[in-house]
């Protein structure tokens, strides 16, 4: 009787050493992020690059003495840098259009249309000259914001003054102006 419970308590040890042991393994990979530094610039009211056209209607006597200011046109840049940003003119001159015709009118740009930075939720500094009107636009890219944080959200307000006086005629003057987000 103890040879059977001897081998049945070998048996049982036998049967519990052999549940006891888990088969495991194990495997590892690194995961790398290649990050490239990327920047970009849109309107908020189109949320594209493309704003909507800012039309300053001129309709008095006093719109041409003093001069016409636009809403507040908001723009947004998300960058993983901080940033400045720049403005310019396309163009040293409006161009005119009277119907179906359009040429390139007598009518500066500098001189004739301002702009100040309005809003600037960008963490960064409105540049020198832009926190009122006073500095104009010209084809010359000027600094507006300087040294923005980088962010996904980073906004900023502009507004245009034109103050075109007696001298033009009736039409549509436009010109482009083109705000520039670079990396610092």
């Amino acid at each position: 009787m103890k040879k059977i419970i001897l081998i049945a308590a070998a048996f049982i040890g036998i049967t519990t050493a052999a549940n006891a042991q888990n088969a495991s393994s194990t495997a590892q990979q690194q995961v790398e992020l290649a990050l490239s530094n990327t920047i970009d610039i849109t309107f908020t009211g189109s949320g594209s690059a493309t704003g909507t056209t800012v039309t300053l209607p001129f309709t008095s006597v006093t719109d041409y003495a003093n001069g016409v200011e636009s809403g507040a046109q908001q723009l947004k840049v998300r960058s993983n840098k901080n940033f400045n940003v720049t403005v310019a003119a396309s163009a040293s001159h409006f161009n005119v259009s009277n119907g179906s015709t359009t040429t390139v009118s007598t009518m500066p740009v500098a001189g004739v249309l301002d702009l100040m930075v309005s809003g600037n939720q960008t963490g960064g500094t409105i540049g020198t000259g832009y926190s009122s009107y006073g500095a104009g636009l010209s084809t010359s890219a000027a600094t507006i914001i300087t040294n923005g944080t980088n962010g996904n959200n980073q906004t900023f307000d502009v507004k245009y003054k034109a103050t075109p006086g007696f001298a033009y005629s009736a039409g549509n003057y436009t010109v482009d102006v083109v705000y520039t987000a670079t990396q610092l």
